[in-house]
């Protein structure tokens, strides 16, 4: 078997057997196929696509290129979330003290983030202290004693979506949605999971532009964890608009913390339980989603997922004086608010305008070496729909550099599209795939 065939029956459309698909991933994680050979494979994928079949074997060679991590003697079902990013989406935070808190063990392997999406461990490492690169047996025993755990992806896991991904995003081939629902699929399986909830995101913020495409790569994951064994049920939700109120770490943790305590904002409220109550049904702890929804809220009222999240933070060394006093917190040096023009009806409050102004301003990274300044960020007092007056303020921004202030109230100025008569508020979800 030869490298150069697989490409050549793939450029021609031709579908690959399994056999062909694991030569390839094998002898590219082991560096025996090279990167250009790796890379003319993968723009022949991006052009010509894969069927379900194609895919799932993809996503079985890539999560078996490593570690595959057994957790059936540790928790009777492996449950996990994967949201496929956002701007101000900091729902782990929330959601998996809740499932957690109810009985659920919640094992979640997260990601940092790059670019405007960010990352859930930036954002739990605004706490001094907290661990996110527990070994595999830590991760192991907490899942078991715990039922929670937030760590960081360990370098065994899926070795072959490491360089592929890497090759992917130089090489013009990071659309391609078999590649992107192999990469997302194959670190679940190799974490262990075999039942899943995927937050696929859809919008301006979102990777998927169009409720289509991320209708069709919800579709394929579901498909492959079919295929593969797995329960995958997958939620569409919007990301035209940043989801709650804070965008950056320290500030977004804040919301965590108050959604935690039965407050926050409202729709980034409503996002968590309608995830919770799916994981509770997934996690077979509740019959349906309105008992599964039950079951959430009244993890909230009683403070049962606040305590659960403090256990977390505690177990994994985090100093938990700062988030029962959020206040101690990084702060940042100057706080402005950018205040609205004119009276009128938000049109548009763009989800990527936002997001990357807070990656300029240090909260997010454009590059993986880039440092994060956790106090930095804003926050977003309106959503579209809403009616404005004149001089109220839509922006409050949070920066510790003068220049870097000046550019962001400029540019987040550009986020915005008014209407004078009114216009429709956007809903939080477009659909369920299951």
């Amino acid at each position: 078997m030869r490298a150069v065939d697989i490409i050549i029956k793939k450029r021609d459309n031709g579908e690959l057997t399994k056999e062909e698909i694991d030569f390839f991933i094998q002898n590219y994680t082991r560096g025996v196929i090279p990167d250009y050979q790796a890379s003319a494979w993968a723009m022949a994928v991006l052009l010509n696509g894969m069927t379900d079949r194609e895919t799932t074997d993809l996503t079985m060679a890539m999560a078996h290129s490593g570690e595959v991590l057994d957790l059936s003697n540790v928790v009777p079902i492996a449950l996990d979330k994967h949201s496929t990013g956002g701007v101000g989406d900091k729902t782990t935070l929330v959601v998996e003290p809740i499932v957690a808190s109810c009985g659920v063990p919640v094992g979640k392997m997260s990601g940092r983030g790059l670019g405007f999406s960010g990352g859930t461990l930036d954002k739990m490492e605004s706490i001094p202290g907290f661990r996110t690169n527990l070994t595999r047996e830590e991760f192991i025993k907490q899942l078991r004693e715990v039922g929670l755990v937030l760590t960081g992806q360990t370098g065994d896991l899926a070795p072959a979506d490491g360089k592929l991904y890497a090759l992917r995003d130089v090489t013009g081939t990071v659309q391609s949605k078999p590649l992107i629902a192999s990469s997302v699929m194959s670190k679940k399986i190799a974490a262990g999971s075999n039942a899943i909830l995927l937050d696929v995101k859809t919008g301006e913020g979102a990777f998927m532009k169009t409720i289509d495409d991320a209708r069709e790569l919800s579709r394929l994951m579901v498909s492959i964890g079919a295929l593969s064994g797995r329960k995958v049920v997958a939620l569409l939700s919007d990301m035209n608009q940043p989801l709650g109120e804070a965008v950056g770490n320290a500030l977004e943790l804040k919301e965590a913390i108050d959604t935690l305590h039965g407050k926050g904002p409202k729709d980034f409220r409503e996002h968590c339980l309608v995830a919770a109550s799916h994981m509770l049904v997934l996690g077979h702890k509740a019959a349906d989603l309105e008992t599964g929804r039950k079951l959430a809220e009244q993890a909230l009222v009683e403070d049962r997922a606040w305590e659960t999240f403090r256990t977390l933070v505690r177990v994994q060394g985090g100093d938990v004086s700062y988030i029962d006093h959020p206040e101690k917190l990084a702060q940042a040096k100057l706080v402005e608010a950018l205040t609205a023009p004119k009276e009128g009806y938000l049109k548009e409050v763009n989800a990527q305008v936002v997001g990357e102004t807070s990656v300029e301003l240090g909260a997010g990274r454009a590059r993986k070496e880039d440092a994060i300044d956790h106090a930095v960020g804003i926050l977003v007092h309106h959503k579209v729909g809403d009616h404005v007056a004149k001089g109220e303020t839509i922006f409050t921004v949070h920066a510790n550099d003068a220049s870097k202030m000046r550019q962001a109230l400029e540019r987040l100025q550009g986020a915005l599209r008014w209407s004078d008569a009114s216009c429709e508020a956007l809903p939080l979800f477009y659909g369920v795939v299951e």
